[in-house]
């Protein structure tokens, strides 16, 4: 089958049931070899720029049609069976009405699979979807046996704890984004509280007062589309902010920056390791330390 991917969660997802991909998006880069699968997303977007820039950005290219184009020429060429794409946000990837219309006009038979995840079940629904799709019903069953196990492992191990730190995840820096969908339930699995958004709800702009009334006793920088240098590189977006160092998490050493690209915003087999990362930072005597890829604390940048 012939699959073409718009969103890096689902390619990691098709990858992970054992099809190679024909097209993806320009920000599909797990596993490696997605890197050399021609892209059929273009973006209007510098992903290289500040924080404040990329925000600015955005709202122009939203106010000028869209943050992302289709490249049809090279959708056309791809040829596909099966599009994947996504109705979760259509900053984080290219939006389905715009991939709807490119297929009708490029009069490609072919079945659009949308995806839409909002939790953790969401997510693993998600991939028995795209299993079925693809004729690997039985790889997929597989797949979510080892995380469902996985996740279930988390558990046992914070159960019998009393230490439920309060935890506050930001995906974005300038303006400060509070992170939801999955990652309220995340931060529950992970054995802590999370008391900013609700499970499900959408990741939202929220005031710094609130967050520094909120002074959570972890706090996590992980914004969307980050890896970790470029987080540190537009860490005083942060660091520099009123009250940042009076912050319960930052005196107590316990502030960290996450991969933001590659973990917390990523709706894919991947988001166990989210878990798994968020549980070391939460219970550090309970959990290994995460790689270095991963988390770094941010007192190295504070000091």
């Amino acid at each position: 089958m012939r699959v073409v991917s718009l969103l890096p969660s689902a390619t990691e997802i098709v990858y992970a049931l054992g099809v190679e991909p024909v097209g993806t998006s320009h920000e599909c880069d797990y596993p490696p070899e997605a890197t050399g699968v021609p892209s059929v997303v273009e973006s209007r977007i510098d992903a290289s720029a500040s924080s404040t820039d990329i925000d600015q950005q955005v709202q122009q290219a939203d106010a000028d049609g869209g943050v992302y184009a289709i490249d049809r020429e090279a959708l056309s060429e791809a040829d596909p069976d099966l599009v994947i794409s996504q109705g979760i946000c259509e900053v984080c990837a290219v939006d389905t009405v715009v991939v709807e219309e490119a297929i009708a006009d490029l009069g490609l038979d072919c079945e659009l699979l949308t995806t839409d995840p909002h939790s953790l079940g969401d997510i693993f629904e998600d991939i028995e979807r795209i299993g079925a799709a693809l004729g690997r019903e039985e790889r997929a069953e597989s797949l979510l046996a080892d995380l469902r196990s996985r996740v279930e492992a988390v558990e046992r191990r914070v159960s019998d704890t009393d230490d439920r730190p309060e935890v506050a995840i930001l995906d974005w820096l300038d303006p400060a984004m509070v992170a939801g969908h999955w990652v309220p339930e995340l931060v529950d699995l992970a054995g802590g509280r999370y008391g900013l958004a609700d499970p499900g709800d959408a990741s939202t702009p929220r005031e710094w007062a609130e967050i520094r009334e909120y002074d959570p006793d972890v706090l996590v920088a992980a914004p969307c589309g980050f890896e970790l240098e470029q987080t540190f590189e537009n860490l005083t977006d942060l660091t520099d902010r009123l009250g940042f160092e009076q912050l319960r998490a930052v005196e107590t050493n316990r502030a960290y920056a996450m991969d933001g690209h590659h973990l917390m915003n990523r709706p894919g087999p991947r988001v166990v390791d989210t878990l798994e990362t968020l549980a070391a930072l939460l219970h550090p005597e309970t959990f290994e330390a995460p790689e270095e890829w991963a988390t770094r604390p941010l007192a190295r940048t504070t000091v």
